[in-house]
């Protein structure tokens, strides 16, 4: 079966075409409406890398890419929403703690959607959240700078650090309840509709049975880093949203060199980090922004005037790629970007 065949990949088409596509613009000022989150729900796309025990999919990183593709191609913000609820399914996946059996099959089959609040611990040695043990659980205790889906959400995968200098992840209910208050949604450039917030924790109390993950902090950075090294299936999704906006004069020669870097970033991500230079997927990913701007700034362009309209989907792709350029950003990958945008070639 090719690809393009895969039932999934078929529904994500169908969902794209039929309802993110039409709505986009309107989508961008008013934000990821709750029956966009519902055809993804019964879709089956949140158990598209899920286990077949569990009710998932068990697809193939291709099958996966490519749904996130056509996804963030069609509405970034909805793809955005639903993107964060892979990393629950897979840490619960290879999870051997008792909430696993609780919320990998309700989770892997679409019956409740999860965010993620994590980002921060990238930040370490700083610690914006940090956990301590207290009867029987653990209460959290800082600020989380990001969490996107509020209101959407119907769990979270909340992460800390602990005094051991361990990372701790535990799932807790996406709502205001003692010891968890949001901030009203963020006004961002590009993105607002995916109700993004900032959650204080005061004291926020879960139980040991909520925990998914507990191990040394440098350990799960290790395990991290590759989500930061490689290239997001979405900026190729908005590139070739981009380019469907030109004549085949323009688009041609770009949509070329979009597929030969596909090609090479995706292959680089297909190995471990340990058989590929970290240098080389930077580098790559790199690139791939590059023609992420050409594409979207060529679309603005041949879009004249018109391209400044809110109703034109040229400036709202414009708009998220420039989101796309720090999501999931380090230190690291910064500095590779930078590198790659100052270097000139004699």
């Amino acid at each position: 079966m090719t690809i393009a065949a895969h039932p999934l990949v078929a529904r994500a088409r169908r969902i794209a075409n039929e309802l993110l596509i039409p709505a986009a613009e309107r989508v961008d000022q008013e934000g990821v409406p709750a029956g966009h989150i519902e055809a993804i729900k019964d879709s089956g796309l949140l158990g598209v890398g899920a286990p077949v025990a569990y009710g998932g999919s068990a697809a193939p990183a291709a099958v996966v890419r490519r749904t996130a593709e056509i996804l963030a191609g069609a509405c970034c913000s909805t793809w955005f929403v639903q993107t964060q609820h892979h990393t629950p399914v897979l840490t619960l996946a290879r999870s051997e703690h008792p909430v696993r059996e609780r919320l990998l099959g309700p989770l892997s089959r679409g019956e409740l959607l999860s965010g993620v609040a994590y980002a921060h611990l990238r930040a370490h040695p700083r610690t914006p959240v940090r956990v301590t043990r207290e009867r029987g659980g653990w209460r959290f205790t800082g600020t989380v700078p990001w969490y996107t889906g509020w209101g959407l959400n119907d769990v979270m995968l909340l992460a800390g650090v602990t005094d051991a200098d361990e990372a701790l992840f535990a799932f807790a209910e996406a709502r205001e309840q003692a010891g968890l208050r949001a901030s009203p949604p963020m006004r961002l450039a590009a993105l607002t509709a995916s109700r993004t917030v900032s959650l204080e924790l005061t004291g926020l109390w879960l139980p040991e049975e909520s925990v998914a993950l507990r191990m040394p902090y440098p350990r799960w950075a290790a395990t991290d880093r590759p989500k930061t090294l490689n290239t997001s299936p979405a900026v190729f999704g908005l590139a070739e949203s981009a380019l469907a906006l030109l004549d085949e004069r323009t688009a041609g020669p770009l949509r070329a060199r979009l597929s030969e870097v596909r090609g090479r970033a995706y292959a680089l991500a297909d190995r471990p980090v340990a058989h590929g230079d970290p240098k080389d997927r930077l580098a790559v990913r790199a690139e791939a922004y590059e023609l992420l701007r050409t594409a979207t700034t060529a679309a603005v362009v041949a879009g004249g005037g018109r391209a400044m309209s809110l109703a034109s989907p040229a400036q709202r792709l414009a708009r998220e790629a420039l989101f796309l350029l720090v999501q999931g950003q380090t230190v690291e990958s910064r500095r590779a970007h930078l590198d790659a945008l100052t270097t000139t070639t004699p």
